[in-house]
């Protein structure tokens, strides 16, 4: 064999060797819900100024908005929701569809209601829920 063709042999096998943990664990059936390390986590109450017009789709009931890893939703006059963004299942970081009502994962279709409960899997844990209190036009989030 030659140095030429023992490079390329080398490099094929070693692509192979480097991948195949990637591709055989990635969303087995025994995978247990991921639990996030948010870095993005407030350690301390995160405010909400509503007379802010970056939270101007607060404004109305059904409104959402996206702070942080958090996704901030009014479900009344005065009453508020909010989850993570970061799925239970693997990770990744979901997003709201307000056509279905529902919070979508891109990643392996995992679907959650506005409270965070899963809807379908592969997500067996719901999304993380924050307290939310309304006192004027500020929201504090903990």
């Amino acid at each position: 064999m030659d140095r030429k063709e023992f490079i390329k042999k080398f490099a094929y096998g070693g692509s192979i060797l480097l991948t195949a943990p990637v591709i055989l664990s990635a969303c087995s059936s025994d995978d247990d819900d991921f639990v996030p390390n948010d870095p993005n986590e407030p350690d301390t109450d995160l405010t909400i100024d509503l007379s802010s017009s970056t939270y101007s789709d607060l404004g109305t009931i059904g409104g959402f908005v996206y702070e942080g890893n958090i996704m901030i939703f009014r479900t009344g006059e005065s009453t508020y929701l909010a989850i993570s963004k970061i799925c239970t299942h693997q990770g990744c970081t979901v997003a709201y569809n307000h056509t279905s009502g529902d919070v979508l994962c891109p990643c392996h279709s995992s679907r959650f209601t506005t409270a965070g409960a899963v809807v379908s899997g592969p997500a067996t844990a719901s999304l993380k829920t924050y307290s939310v209190q309304k006192n004027g036009d500020i929201l504090t989030i903990s």
